[in-house]
């Protein structure tokens, strides 16, 4: 839990109005051994070193950098680190009485918190990640994976309206849940921005709901209320300052930690996790499908859609709602879906922002031949986000990466990423 011990050493929770120039991730110049694997991991040169030749890195400019930490989690010596934390902040929301402390998960935290216990890496602790954050003391679980479902719903819905022509926007419509993929979209491709899908991503849909409905229905004044996301992702902390999160007349995302983070905290609290019954999450923001599970994945988002929109514009029932045509694990997949009275629904999911340039490059010159494309930021998807645990065999391998890096450029050799 080294990186932990980092953020909180720097913990600074900013204030919204600062979010554009906060670095959210940098470079301990001083654990920094000059390798470049993080500059291979960059999509937009964010991250170089400071002298201009081959010296210590950083993060040269906070506009710059989407956040994904893809940088973070493939250091192999450990020296970049998360820049803002608000674990102290939420601690102390904990603790106060005349606070109502809402913890509000996404899918892949519960794919990824075993890890730090010793479980295999992978296995869903979904049951006791409840649990673990009723111990910590949250008075409400409400579960990101619902708003998940809702995203599933209206991004379908507005697919649908596009290809049909009732909503007067262009195609191909890409996905918005992914905070790193927009802030890219609009630094350096923005008059593409109307390709965009008008949804929120999930947590952006769950804070409103949460000091709206979910005040309501749990009689709880809004004003009380104290929302904390909790992601796979580093760039979620920026997209819970952006100040159009107030949808709820108050801020819609008080605090944002990572799966990390969360570890951190449910260790310093001396929970025993492994020994915690499975729970459930709080019946008034916590259902959800199966639809909103995939989400963690590559793929998951355009698959979960392309089932709504598949239903509505057919108006028949999948047989089998698994779209494996879709599914993938890094770069670029295409695929054609036949739907019924439409025809084939050109569709592509990308992950990694660098994979983005080419498909984005066509679009400005019109040759796009797709109608839906996902985009994340992280390889594979969330479940390989800047936040989730630093696993021992990646970093061995971003070692290796590392060392061959670094012989490359002694003997005047090509960099291998």
């Amino acid at each position: 839990m080294k990186q932990i011990e980092n953020v909180l050493e720097l913990s600074n929770a900013p204030d919204s109005k600062d979010y554009d120039n906060v670095f959210f991730i940098q470079v301990d110049e001083n654990k920094c051994q000059q390798c470049g694997v993080c500059e291979t991991h960059c999509a937009t040169g964010a991250i170089q070193p400071r002298d201009g030749k081959d010296g210590p890195r950083t993060v040269v400019d906070p506009a710059a950098c989407m956040n994904c930490a893809q940088c973070l989690i493939n250091c192999p010596y450990g020296a970049i680190y998360e820049g803002v934390s608000f674990v102290d902040e939420i601690f102390k929301a904990l603790k106060d009485p005349d606070t109502i402390v809402v913890s509000m998960p996404a899918p892949a935290v519960r794919y990824g918190l075993g890890e730090p216990f010793g479980y295999p890496t992978g296995t869903y602790v979904g049951g006791k990640l409840f649990a673990a954050l009723r111990k910590l003391g949250f008075d409400r679980i409400w579960d990101n994976q619902m708003t998940a479902d809702v995203t599933i719903m209206e991004e379908g819905t507005e697919l649908v309206g596009r290809l049909t022509g009732k909503i007067k926007k262009p195609l191909p419509q890409f996905t918005s849940c992914c905070p790193g993929w927009i802030k890219f979209m609009e630094t350096f491709y923005p008059e593409l921005s109307p390709h965009l899908s008008t949804c929120k991503s999930p947590i952006a849909m769950l804070g409103p709901l949460s000091k709206t409905y979910g005040a309501e229905v749990s009689e709880t004044p809004a004003k009380k209320m104290y929302t904390v996301s909790i992601m796979p992702c580093v760039a979620k902390k920026y997209e819970g300052l952006r100040p159009e999160m107030a949808d709820s007349g108050f801020r819609d995302i008080d605090a944002t930690i990572t799966t990390r983070e969360l570890a951190y905290m449910i260790k310093k609290a001396g929970i025993d996790f492994k020994s915690l019954p499975d729970e459930k999450p709080d019946f008034e923001l916590g259902e959800s499908t199966g639809a909103s599970t995939i989400f963690s994945n590559s793929g998951g988002v355009m698959e979960a859609a392309l089932r709504l929109a598949y239903e509505v514009v057919s108006g028949k029932k999948l047989k089998d709602p698994d779209i494996k045509a879709v599914r993938t694990h890094k770069g670029v997949k295409a695929a054609k879906i036949n739907i019924p009275k439409f025809g084939d629904l050109s569709v592509c999911v990308v992950s990694g922002l660098g994979n983005t340039i080419p498909i984005l490059e066509d679009i400005k010159k019109g040759k796009s031949k797709y109608h839906f494309i996902e985009v994340m930021a992280c390889t594979g998807g969330c479940i390989n986000g800047g936040g989730q645990p630093l696993f021992p065999d990646a970093r061995e391998a971003s070692l290796f990466r590392a060392i061959i890096a670094r012989m490359n450029r002694r003997y005047n050799m090509r960099r291998v990423a």
